[in-house]
């Protein structure tokens, strides 16, 4: 059988295919073309530069003036005039050559001068070496580490800890592995740096409350329900956190921890709290604010700290449940990324607990310190501290209030002449970017090593310095409006 197929093949044009395409791709790729004609032609044919002379190279860099990379740099800024110590940051500190009485540093306890943390630190020189150079997970965990997370826990009673290199990055890098983008979270305007750093690197949804404002916190709460009914798929996929700190570096109040729990557990919140300062100071046994109030540990999702202050070495924690704690192994940056916290603070951490533990007497003599000298700045009339009595940390400020930066000069001016009457305090520096930039003030760091005639030292130099740095201000204005 032949089966007889007529095939019909019709011809395109080339004309006819230029008409179906597109005239902006005929225009792309003439364009396209030109470059690459233009490119070939410049790396091949075009002119080589002359090379300059020596003479003209001298001549270029003789008349070169860069440009400054600060404008108008304040050469009177503390950062640019650092005080020099020349001696231990303990119960008395060398500053410019001069013998003070140390209200400067985060010493509360006074365990930087402690005779056994300082032979258990030389011993782990003397075994490992002065550090661990590499992180955790790569060769950087050593025995140390273990047993100082097993002692955290333990004192703190909870069932884990993780122990950072730096306490500023433990807070950040915490905060960080947890909330994420498009989380919610309620936040004290007063917070410290180290958070702000943290809810930065979040890229969540930040809610401020007024500092220690349980009622505003409640405010923003019921609106935030009511948002959450008109969308509920949302809001079931919305995380949401509230961070407080114990004590408040910034202004030395302690947090309202049993009303911030209550709510928390009303609108279904996750609570961290930055113990930094609150941690071996507060409480009986110094286990920070939630003993202080008697909170049960478990109602707080996670605790963080710093081994700065109290502990009187270096480095940070954070405590809570093994299935909180675990995931910053692997999502905590400071953890990951950081070598690890060098043996020799690992060690004189561990000795710090352990004598914490053993002398609770400790924490009531560091408690009796500060009332003194609550009790004390209370009776200078031109200043004032709205900082919580039982707080190491005092704020002290102008009683009149003036514009910041004429509070910043008069407070500098107290710091300086109180030094040269031989008592250290300072005027904490903030950067400029920071959320709700604080008052202008000094801040006194409380030792449980100071005595009664410490105290009473600390306040005559403090009153009389105030008084004469006023007294030469108004003396001053006076001349100027004569």
């Amino acid at each position: 059988m032949t089966v007889e197929m007529n095939t019909k093949f019709t011809f395109i044009q080339p004309v006819d295919i230029l008409r179906s395409i597109p005239q902006y791709h005929i225009f792309l790729e003439a364009c396209l073309a030109l470059w690459f004609v233009w490119f070939i032609g410049r790396k091949y044919f075009g002119n080589h530069r002359k090379i300059p002379s020596e003479e003209e190279v001298e001549r270029k860099l003789a008349e070169w003036r860069p440009e400054p990379l600060i404008n108008n740099p304040q050469t009177n800024h503390p950062s640019l005039n650092p005080r020099s110590v020349t001696s231990r940051a303990g119960k008395r500190i060398v500053v410019d050559g001069k013998d003070c009485l140390n209200l400067g540093t985060h010493n509360y306890l006074g365990l930087t001068e402690n005779s056994e943390i300082e032979r258990n630190a030389i011993a782990a020189v003397r075994k490992y070496g002065v550090g661990s150079c590499g992180p955790r997970g790569f060769y950087g965990t050593v025995d140390v580490h273990l047993e100082l997370e097993e002692r955290l826990a333990d004192y703190t009673d909870t069932e884990e800890a993780v122990v950072y290199s730096y306490g500023f990055s433990t807070i950040a890098s915490a905060i960080a592995a947890y909330c994420k983008r498009k989380d919610l979270i309620f936040v004290d305007e007063n917070v410290n740096f180290a958070i702000q750093k943290g809810l930065d690197a979040t890229k969540a949804n930040i809610n401020y409350f007024k500092h220690n404002d349980v009622n505003d916190l409640s405010d923003l709460l019921k609106k935030q329900a009511e948002l959450d009914e008109r969308n509920p798929k949302r809001a079931a996929r919305t995380k949401r956190f509230l961070i407080v700190e114990g004590i408040y570096m910034n202004t030395g109040c302690i947090c309202p921890l049993p009303e911030l729990v209550a709510l928390c557990r009303k609108y279904k919140l996750r609570i961290f709290v930055d113990e930094s300062i609150s941690f071996g100071t507060l409480g009986e046994h110094g286990k920070g604010v939630t003993e202080h109030f008697g909170v049960p540990r478990h109602e707080i999702d996670m605790i963080m700290g710093s081994l700065d202050w109290a502990i009187g070495s270096i480095g940070g924690f954070c405590v809570g449940t093994s299935f909180v704690i675990e995931h910053q192994r692997l999502s905590g940056l400071g953890y990951c990324f950081s070598a690890s916290l060098p043996p020799l603070l690992t060690a004189a951490a561990i000795t710090s607990l352990e004598i914490m533990k053993n002398n609770p007497e400790i924490f009531k003599s560091l408690k009796d310190n500060c009332l003194a000298m609550n009790d004390g700045l209370r009776k200078i009339h031109c200043l004032e501290c709205s900082s919580f009595p039982e707080s190491p940390v005092k704020h002290v400020y102008l009683k009149n209030r003036m514009n910041r930066a004429t509070e910043q000069e008069l407070l500098s001016s107290i710091s300086d002449r109180c030094i040269e009457n031989n008592l250290a305090v300072i005027t904490p520096v903030y950067l400029e970017v920071e959320k709700n930039l604080p008052r202008p003030s000094l801040r006194l760091c409380i030792s449980a090593v100071l005595d009664k005639d410490d105290i009473d030292f600390a306040l005559n130099v403090l009153k009389n310095c105030a008084e004469q740095v006023l007294s030469a201000r108004i003396e001053m204005n006076q001349e100027i409006f004569k």
